[in-house]
Formats: structure tokens, C-alpha cells, sequence
């Protein structure tokens, strides 16, 4: 963590849950942080309860004005975690509402594309510049078919074929950036009790576990893995 002191980082969707806590544990480790938030009011709570480096930024990764915005506000930036996402319905492939399959998407898919594209050009300016992509371990297509599938239904296609979508997005930008000095991830954070969904609500799972996967992906050291698809604990995940 020494070669990250004096470093910056975003947090989209960082005013509750596992993104708080994110942006909580690098504040921790000595980095300043944009706590990224559409609410202003509920940025501005959560920056007062992190502390220490904590900034607001007003950032809603579905407006494309409100991203180049923010981007104009961040002239230099060594690490990015694309945490923002929704999970808005949880129905089978069959019965699942085209708009809310969309606006999923818009969220956790073309709003990662969005906000790494606008934070390019500052996170070009770091000797390190790491993204993580917070994912799902139930958009793995892996743990989803055969007859050891983790997730053997068929609910809640909107969201987790966003989130398969965004790990090959995820392998894209590893190749792409990797001659830059990138390290490109994606994280499976397991269930854990937030917003998210009815279940994650009741969950016992704990967001600040979750958070520090997160944590030591934003970290990586010269020598870590890019293009890979880790869980919280830091196991392989398969895609």
C-alpha cells in the first residue's frame, strides 16, 4: 500500500453500502477520495461519516453531462472502482420488462463504459493506474450452467447479464490498457447486506468484506494479475 500514499481515487456509487465502505478503507490507507454520489445530499453524509480524504463528486454514471462534468473536476486519478449498479428486476428471461432490462444496462454496463472513458485521460497521468469493476459471481457463466451451477435458475436476467457483459468489458479494457501499465479487474463481491435486492437486504453478509477484495484490487502491486475475475476473498472466479 506505500507506493499508492499521495495517490486518488473514485468510487462511483459511494455513498452506501459496499461502495462506502470502499471509499471508507481507502481514505484508511492514506488515499484521497471522490466519493462518487448522484445524490448530493447523501454524498455529502457519507464524505462526513469516511472522513479524513474523502471529497464529494457529483456523478450520475447514466447522464452524460454529469460525467463529463465530474471528469472536468479530476485532473488526475490513480484508481478507479466502477461500483455503481442496480438490480431493478428480478424476474426469469421470459417475464423480464424491456425497459428495466435497459436501464439495468444504462447502469452497470454503459455507465462503467461511460466513466472509464472519461477518467482515461487522468488515469494516464498515474505511474499505476488500476480500475476494478465491482461484478457479480452471478453473472459468471461458469457457476451458472452444468450441474454443479452455483446459480442454476433462470431470474434475474437483467442484471446478471449485465454484469457478464461487464466482465468481458472488463477483459477489453485489460487488453487494450495492458502496454499502458493498467491493471484491469473485475470483482465478485458475494451477497452481502445492502439495497441491492429483498435478499441482499436480509443478507448477514458483511459490505466491509466485500470491500476490502475490492481494496487490494485497487492496490495491486507492479507484479498483480489484469484481466482477471476475482472473488472477495481473492479465489479465481470463472467466467
Amino acid at each position: 500500500m506505500n507506493a499508492f500514499n499521495d495517490s486518488t481515487a473514485l468510487v462511483t456509487g459511494a455513498n452506501k453500502g459496499i461502495g462506502k465502505e470502499i471509499a471508507r478503507q481507502l481514505a484508511a490507507a492514506g488515499l484521497r477520495v471522490y466519493v462518487g454520489a448522484r445524490d448530493p445530499e447523501r454524498g455529502r453524509r457519507a464524505v462526513e461519516e469516511i472522513g479524513g480524504g474523502a471529497r464529494l463528486l457529483v456523478l450520475d454514471v447514466t447522464d452524460d453531462k454529469s460525467v463529463a462534468a465530474a471528469s472536468a473536476e479530476v485532473p488526475d486519478l490513480d484508481v478507479l472502482v466502477n461500483n455503481a449498479g442496480i438490480m431493478l428486476d428480478g424476474t426469469s428471461a421470459p417475464g423480464t420488462d424491456l425497459g428495466a432490462l435497459r436501464r439495468t444496462y444504462d447502469t452497470n454496463l454503459f455507465g462503467v463504459f461511460a466513466v472509464t472513458d472519461a477518467f482515461l485521460p487522468a488515469l494516464r497521468r498515474s505511474p499505476r493506474p488500476r480500475i476494478v469493476n465491482v461484478s457479480s459471481g452471478t453473472g459468471s457463466l461458469g457457476w451458472s450452467t452444468g450441474p454443479d451451477a452455483r446459480f442454476p435458475t433462470g431470474t434475474g436476467i437483467a442484471y446478471r447479464s449485465s454484469k457478464a457483459a461487464l466482465n468481458m468489458l472488463t477483459v477489453c479494457y485489460a487488453h487494450a490498457l495492458a502496454p499502458e501499465g493498467f491493471k484491469v479487474n473485475a470483482l465478485a463481491p458475494g451477497l452481502r447486506r445492502t439495497d441491492l435486492a429483498p435478499r441482499a437486504a436480509a443478507s448477514d453478509g458483511d459490505p466491509a468484506e466485500a470491500a476490502a477484495g475490492a481494496v487490494r484490487l485497487a492496490l495491486l502491486p507492479e507484479d498483480g494479475p489484469s484481466g482477471a475475475f476475482l472473488s472477495w476473498d481473492g479465489t479465481p472466479v470463472p467466467w
